[in-house]
């Protein structure tokens, strides 16, 4: 069956099987940050926007974002390196394999909420799987980006 898509801004026709996850064409597609990580839609690893909200597109058939938007990390850079700076800087990504997701899933967040809680920011991001930090760094990382993003806008007014 043939699947077109706004990939990251770019409109991308092509033939997909029906069984084919949208993993599998965005990645056939060069979008390398969506990973596979537990096979059973509980790591989030594989997030990506559809039409503007998070899904795990290991659990998504690609047929069914025919005509709709896919935006992964790769469409994002600019937001999500001003982010990505302060996870880094908690040393939060240590090997780096979760961090696509959890920046996806943090980006979300900042955009449903534009200061949430720490009750807030645990409970949304309760689904993004680390092997490696427990999760602390991640937590003062995006905290530190909040009180930043806050100085800044107060700054400017």
């Amino acid at each position: 069956m043939q699947v077109n898509i706004i990939l990251n801004g770019t409109k991308v026709t092509a033939e997909a099987a029906p069984d084919t996850l949208l993993i599998d064409f965005v990645r056939a597609h060069g979008c390398y940050s969506v990973k596979r990580g537990c096979e059973t839609s509980n790591c989030g690893l594989c997030t990506v926007f559809l039409d503007d909200v998070p899904v795990l597109s290991c659990s998504v058939l690609a047929a069914r974002a025919d005509g709709h938007r896919v935006t992964t990390l790769e469409g994002l850079q600019e937001e999500a390196a001003e982010f990505g700076a302060f996870i880094a800087d908690q040393g939060a990504e240590q090997c780096g394999f979760c961090n696509p997701g959890f920046i996806m899933n943090a980006l979300a967040l900042f955009r449903e909420k534009e200061y949430p809680t720490e009750e807030e920011i645990k409970e949304y991001l309760a689904g993004n799987l680390c092997r490696c930090s427990g999760y602390e760094g991640q937590l003062r990382g995006i905290q530190n980006f909040l009180a930043w993003k806050k100085a800044k806008q107060e700054g400017a007014e």
